[in-house]
């Protein structure tokens, strides 16, 4: 083996071929353990390579880690939040293999307009209780959906497991529906403390950094173990699988399907910047803030 190879993608049967070509014979059964002596196993691609540097990382990370320990050495909810990847509803190939009587057939072309429908899974991560709750939207990942999956999650489990909370934490990145940038979120965000009656504080993870987000590795890759192979064929069907997903260390996920439109492009009030009650920290103003409600007359 040439010192400057680093990788090959031949099978062990075209190995052997090519070897007795060169008339030096060996067989599939010698050369697993030669390559494996030579440094040579089976690998894959692992997402560890940052796609660029951030220079508000070193100093948000702990500041994140400040916040989050505050709020829970005081039993305040600290919800870690992000949507999953969408899904196209319909007999569309998805990865994974499962056991099944019959060969799973599915179309030989992914085009979105064959969809039946779409999947939106907004995960809500509870970081004390260990326990996600997602909600399946079917229309469109807004700043408003956000908000309103947040407001089912308070309704159907933050209230009761929180009682005393006069505030809670929300981590989540910097884009998507809930960009740092966006006052359209702001504004929900605003109207979401009104709802709740309780003040709601913001820490977001600059960009590039979204992995780091407690949701993407406590929770979204056990969804997806739990999903993997099986055709969506309905939002209901969706919604069991994910129900199902659990871990040894704990973790319970339970689903709500938010069946509802939600409008896209939508701009904020013309006063919204004279009335809101967005307060910036200090600290990365940018990256760090608070929602206030509004005082009751």
């Amino acid at each position: 083996m040439r010192r400057e190879v680093r990788w090959t993608n031949l099978s062990l049967k075209e190995m052997s071929r090519r070897l007795a070509e060169m008339g030096t014979p060996a067989s599939k059964r010698v050369l697993r353990p030669l390559l494996k002596t030579l440094g040579f196993v089976k690998r894959k691609a692992h997402k560890t390579l940052a796609m660029g540097d951030h220079p508000d990382r070193d100093a948000q990370f702990p500041n994140i880690a400040k916040l989050k320990q505050e709020f829970l050495d005081a039993g305040l909810p600290v919800l870690s939040i992000d949507t999953k990847k969408k899904e196209f509803l319909g007999t569309f190939y998805r990865d994974g293999q499962l056991y099944s009587r019959d060969e799973v057939r599915v179309d030989d072309h992914d085009f979105p307009s064959f969809a039946e429908g779409k999947v939106i899974p907004y995960g809500i991560y509870d970081l004390a209780a260990n326990k996600a709750h997602v909600t399946i939207g079917t229309s469109h990942d807004t700043s408003e959906f956000a908000c309103e999956c947040l407001t089912l999650w308070w309704e159907q489990h933050g209230r009761e497991r929180y009682p005393t909370a006069t505030k809670l934490l929300l981590l989540c990145d910097g884009g998507g529906s809930n960009a740092s940038n966006r006052h359209v979120f702001k504004e929900e965000l605003q109207r979401l403390a009104d709802r709740l009656g309780i003040e709601i504080r913001v820490a977001h993870y600059p960009p590039y950094c979204s992995k780091y987000n407690s949701i993407e590795h406590r929770v979204f890759p056990h969804v997806t173990r739990a999903c993997q192979g099986v055709v969506f064929e309905s939002v209901d069907l969706v919604s069991d699988l994910i129900s199902r997903t659990q871990t040894q260390t704990g973790l319970t996920v339970t689903t709500s399907i938010l069946d509802r439109v939600f409008e896209l492009g939508r701009k904020v009030s013309d006063n919204f910047l004279e009335t809101c009650r967005i307060l910036r920290d200090n600290v990365l103003p940018k990256w760090n803030y608070r929602a206030l409600p509004t005082p009751t007359s």
